[in-house]
């Protein structure tokens, strides 16, 4: 049965594979099993006690337990592994034995890519846990688990996990050869791992996408992408990955089409307000007042006349409280952390802009800045999109209109140039042999 297992299923690591033999009687059994979703208790209750002790007639017991049942069809052997099943053979017979193991009881809700109707248990800081669940919603036996580990001191244990049909083999070597040349003494998180895989040190978009659901996880391996997940961390880690794949939420396969297409609009909308709005507002104040209308401009300037400073001084003051209120709202303890962000946000905006210090338009700016950037999906990425806004306002302070477009300009030839482990970034295309579709929504137009 080994034998014939090692042909027809897919090599993993956490395909348990043994043959026993008894010491008096030399009576052999050969067992076969997937780990994460197997009780190996129940197993070694059942089978490998019984059969060690000979008290006995082991062949008495799988004939005369329920949970024991004979198999005929070889081909029934993928299924039943994947279901939870444990294969025995004895005496040139198969039985399998119901030792399936559920692990969705204790599991930490999902607190970083919040669903209303997905799934809302996140992975586990057990990584046996975390293939558990990943085994259960993806249950194909092409699905490949590699073991290695990591870190000179701290030798954590990281898994690969990938569709061994739909993978791009050659983005395979290329990400087990990056992996193989990280020499590093200790490792503790996902985090850690994503900025030694980036490889380039000022590397301005995330060439990563950091998860922490298993439904996500289930779609990525079904388009061939390869998922990371490393002991001690919640968070697994899916590559190669495209600009399109962290503007999509798993929100977006639960509800209707046209809902999820206006959805996706909103986000790209967003993606543009919160990256050009404050550098916008510079530029139009100080060098193009011209492109409103004649009644907006005086508004506009209006509102700025009690204000003492250029509008460049302005901004930089809202923007520096807003990413303070931010920081402040994540490292302070949860049950006053929305006292502190309603004292911050309403009280203090409200008191800068009646001291005369802020104009209220920039009140207005700043909010939909704020707002915009919580509109993407990916925490990653919005890190990254908060960045983004302040060499356009340096670019806006010195060349207005002209420096905004230039630095968008200057994105998108970033975003063009920049490859996911040999993968285009910003591919309009999903490539036959690695991507079919974005694993966060819709298929790439």
């Amino acid at each position: 049965m080994l034998e014939r297992l090692k042909v027809i299923l897919a090599p993993a690591e956490d395909l348990m594979q043994s043959e026993i033999i008894h010491p008096v009687t030399r009576q052999k059994l050969e067992l076969a099993y997937y780990l994460p979703i197997c009780d190996e208790q129940k197993i070694h209750d059942y089978i490998t006690v019984p059969f060690s002790k000979n008290q006995y007639p082991i062949m008495n017991l799988f004939l005369s337990n329920a949970n024991f049942k004979r198999v005929t069809d070889p081909a029934k052997w993928n299924d039943l592994l994947l279901r939870g099943q444990a294969l025995v053979e004895y005496q040139n017979q198969i039985f399998s034995f119901d030792a399936l193991k559920y692990e969705y009881l204790n599991l930490p809700d999902s607190n970083f890519e919040p669903s209303i109707r997905g799934p809302q248990h996140s992975l586990s800081e057990d990584p046996i846990i975390s293939l558990n669940i990943i085994r259960n919603s993806y249950m194909s036996p092409e699905l490949v688990i590699d073991k290695m580990q990591i870190g000179n001191i701290s030798q954590t244990n990281l898994y690969i996990l990938y569709d061994q049909r739909k993978v791009n083999h050659h983005t395979l070597d290329n990400v087990k050869n990056k992996l193989s040349s990280i020499h590093i003494d200790l490792i503790h998180s996902s985090g850690e791992l994503e900025r030694l895989l980036n490889g380039k040190k000022y590397q301005l978009f995330p060439t990563l996408l950091v998860t922490e659901r298993f439904d996500r996880i289930g779609r990525a391996l079904s388009f061939g992408k390869i998922v990371l997940i490393l002991k001690g961390s919640q968070f697994a880690l899916i590559l190669p990955v495209t600009f399109y794949d962290f503007m999509h939420s798993v929100e977006d396969h639960y509800e209707s089409y046209w809902m999820t297409k206006m959805i996706v609009v909103i986000r790209y909308i967003a993606l543009i307000l919160t990256t050009t709005l404050p550098g916008l507002y510079i530029a139009i104040l100080s060098y193009n007042p011209e492109i409103f209308r004649l009644q907006l401009a005086f508004t506009l300037v209006a509102s700025r006349s009690i204000v003492p400073y250029p509008s460049f001084i302005e901004v930089i003051i809202m923007l520096v409280m807003i990413e303070m209120l931010l920081e402040a709202s994540i490292r302070t303890p949860k049950l006053i952390g929305s006292t502190s962000t309603t004292v911050g946000g309403l009280i203090l905006g409200t008191a800068i802009q009646q001291a005369g210090l802020v104009s209220s338009i920039m009140i207005i700016v700043t909010s939909l800045v704020a707002i915009s950037n919580l509109v993407l999906p990916i925490h990653t990425m919005s890190l990254a999109i908060r960045f983004l806004k302040y060499p356009i306002i340096v670019a806006a302070i010195f060349f207005g209109l002209a420096g905004v477009f230039l630095g968008i300009l200057y994105y998108i030839t970033c975003l063009c140039s920049t490859r996911s482990f040999g993968e285009y970034y910003f591919r309009l295309r999903g490539n036959a042999s690695s991507q079919h579709g974005d694993i966060g929504g819709t298929k790439p137009t």
